[in-house]
């Protein structure tokens, strides 16, 4: 149990949608009432709509080709270091998201849709969340041992298994300073590079 970000397919994504997976539904895991809103208001905003969503991929640990992880540690420490850095908005945007896509938008969009956890799905692009974690990133000085594939919890047992503390050890820093704050900073800085990646959406289950 508990909260995970992960990696959705096209047919999850677009299930829900006549004529794409119409059997499935936001309570059986489909996101067509998210999708089928996110391009209506994307239609409005003379934006293309979002189509080209990849089928999801056999497991392969290390392949790059799925996201998943798991939010375990605390987030006060990640939460205090975005007020420190970041504007209100800017924090929001970085992860405060329901949905992200690989789009660029300009602004996020709020959709009048549940999913998930909330009666209402904040939509943020990734290209701005990158660029939001990468600033943190630098600001922690994330090390580049940081694991770069997230197929399956491979960040999470990163943290906490032991090898980011036996690293924090021979490698001081910010980072090691406060462990439970530099997975949030690694979690949101690679989910949205897996995002573009495979320009695929993540999503909270």
């Amino acid at each position: 149990m508990g909260i995970y970000l992960g990696s959705v397919g096209a047919e999850e994504w677009f299930g829900g949608i006549e004529g794409e997976g119409a059997d499935h539904d936001e309570d059986e895991g489909g996101w067509g009432r998210v999708a089928s809103a996110l391009n209506e208001e994307l239609g409005r905003r003379g934006l293309p709509a979002y189509e080209s969503v990849p089928e999801e991929a056999e497991f392969v640990r290390g392949s790059g080709l799925a996201f998943e992880e798991k939010l375990v540690p605390p987030m006060d420490g990640f939460l205090r270091l975005c007020e420190a850095h970041l504007t209100r908005e800017e924090t929001e945007t970085l992860c405060g998201w329901t949905v992200l896509v690989p789009l660029s938008l300009d602004e996020d969009i709020w959709l009048d849709v549940e999913a998930g956890y909330t009666d209402s799905t904040l939509v943020a692009g990734a290209p701005r969340v990158l660029a939001l974690a990468e600033r943190l990133a630098a600001v922690v000085e994330l090390p580049p041992e940081t694991p770069q594939m997230c197929d399956n919890l491979d960040l999470t047992m990163w943290f906490l298994d032991g090898e980011a503390k036996e690293l924090a050890a021979s490698r001081p820093g910010p980072w090691a300073d406060d462990l439970d704050t530099a997975f949030y900073v690694a979690l949101f800085l690679r989910a949205a590079q897996h995002s573009i990646r495979r320009g695929c959406p993540i999503v909270y289950t």
